[in-house]
């Protein structure tokens, strides 16, 4: 059984109100813009993303974050599970990430988190995406409870959780599950 229903259409281009931003699926071929965005401000990223998913590692290299991105391509085009890539309007610079992932823990239909790079915390940018994927998710996807972890519960918090199925573990999931 599918997380989505069978015949949930993804948003494919989301622009990110009163910036010139936008939302779109990570591909395989983004990895020379992914990379420099995620190792720039990978010490803030292992901080919030570390404990839960084991990412991003310091000794990751470029061909295996290409492989990443090829493995959430292919979960985008399943509907198993998404990565938005925050991009700037002429598509040149990873910005951020959203991640639309089922439930590993127990108490939601879907589990949304992200973030942006080290250059735009606390920017009108990141404010603008921490206002919209909320209303995004509530407008566009058809999750009846989301949890957005880190943000409406702590990390620690949610790694508290019972598992929703022997699977979820941590290292599952998110970036690099």
């Amino acid at each position: 059984m599918s997380w989505l229903p069978d015949d949930f259409v993804h948003p494919v281009h989301v622009p990110v109100p009163g910036t010139t931003l936008h939302l779109r699926p990570i591909r395989e071929a983004d990895t020379a813009i992914d990379y420099p965005a995620v190792m720039g401000s990978r010490e803030r990223l292992w901080e919030i993303f570390g404990p839960a998913w084991a990412w991003p590692p310091a000794t990751m290299t470029y061909e295996e974050d290409r492989i990443d991105l090829r493995r959430h391509e292919e979960e985008i085009a399943a509907h198993q599970s998404f990565n938005y890539a925050l991009l700037d309007e002429e598509e040149t610079a990873v910005l951020g990430c959203v991640y639309i992932d089922p439930p590993e823990r127990t108490g939601s239909d879907g589990e949304v988190s992200w973030w942006v790079v080290d250059d735009l915390v606390g920017s009108e940018a990141e404010r603008a995406l921490d206002a919209l994927v909320p209303r995004w998710i509530a407008a566009d996807w058809p999750l009846q409870q989301p949890r957005y972890v880190g943000r409406d519960l702590t990390w620690q918090d949610w790694l508290a959780l019972p598992p929703v199925s022997d699977r979820a573990t941590p290292g599952e999931g998110g970036p690099n599950g």
